[in-house]
């Protein structure tokens, strides 16, 4: 089983990701993409004259934001990403994390407002739906409401249209995600080479204390982050877990084929 994060900004003219995904499962691979959509949600609540805002790398998500979110993520990335790879002759699934309650999360944090950690995946139904078919999840979980701690920003309901719901950071969701399945595999596309140390170098691995340290004195940050962490939890979780430049040709692809491509995060 292989879990694949997916972000926005490595899908490009020259990117390959798609080409690599569907030939990695034409060739038997299971496969399980979770994806995010930031440039797109930006760009989408710009034009309703609603800022974007970031807190340790974490899109901050409140009332107005959430249904811009769930719009952009559940529909039209997730489905342009299915048309894809339907074009590169793959079959493939595209679902929210809501869609049978494959995710559960709790709101924790009153900077980020409906931003969800998650309490629960179901991982049978991933393993049943990956069966023969990639599958592709937007981070939009269920609200576990019984989870729910006791903080100002857990106020009561979203509005009705988005009641129940909300919005999972992708890399942080990738994580959860691969932890459950306890998949051989968590591959970050990205648009960097790497984990950067703190002269600026990408780091071919990283052990966890390593990581650790590289978030602490802030050599890690913004959106590296959430995936470090997520990193962290997967590999812990015992799967082999790595950071790659999603722009490079072939990199997944040749990842999985031995290469030492990007950075990897070790376990304890």
């Amino acid at each position: 089983m292989i879990v694949v994060k997916i972000g926005g900004s490595t899908l490009g003219a020259h990117d390959t990701s798609l080409d690599d995904i569907a030939a990695l499962h034409a060739g038997g691979e299971r496969i399980v993409v979770v994806h995010g959509g930031g440039a797109t949600i930006s760009e989408w609540l710009a034009t309703h004259g609603i800022e974007s805002r970031f807190v340790r790398g974490l899109r901050a998500t409140d009332e107005a934001a959430l249904e811009v979110v769930i719009a952009v993520l559940a529909g039209v990335v997730n489905k342009r990403l299915v048309a894809g790879l339907a074009a590169r002759g793959a079959r493939a699934i595209g679902l929210s994390g809501a869609d049978g309650a494959i995710l559960r999360a709790r709101r924790y944090d009153e900077e980020l407002g409906y931003v969800g950690e998650v309490t629960n995946v179901d991982a049978d139904a991933l393993r049943a739906l990956a069966g023969d078919a990639i599958v592709v999840l937007a981070p939009i979980a269920i609200e576990d409401r019984s989870a729910r701690p006791a903080l100002s920003a857990a106020k009561g309901p979203a509005p009705s249209s988005t009641e129940g719901l909300l919005n999972v950071n992708a890399d942080t969701a990738a994580g959860e995600v691969a932890a459950a399945l306890a998949a051989d595999h968590l591959v970050f596309l990205t648009d960097v080479a790497g984990v950067l140390d703190r002269e600026g170098a990408p780091r071919e691995s990283l052990a966890p204390d390593d990581a650790r340290a590289l978030l602490a004195d802030g050599s890690v940050s913004g959106g590296m982050i959430p995936k470090v962490e997520a990193g962290l939890r997967a590999a812990a979780a015992g799967s082999v877990t790595n950071v790659v430049d999603g722009r490079e040709a072939g990199a997944l692809r040749r990842l999985l084929a031995g290469e030492s491509v990007g950075t990897r995060i070790g376990a304890e």
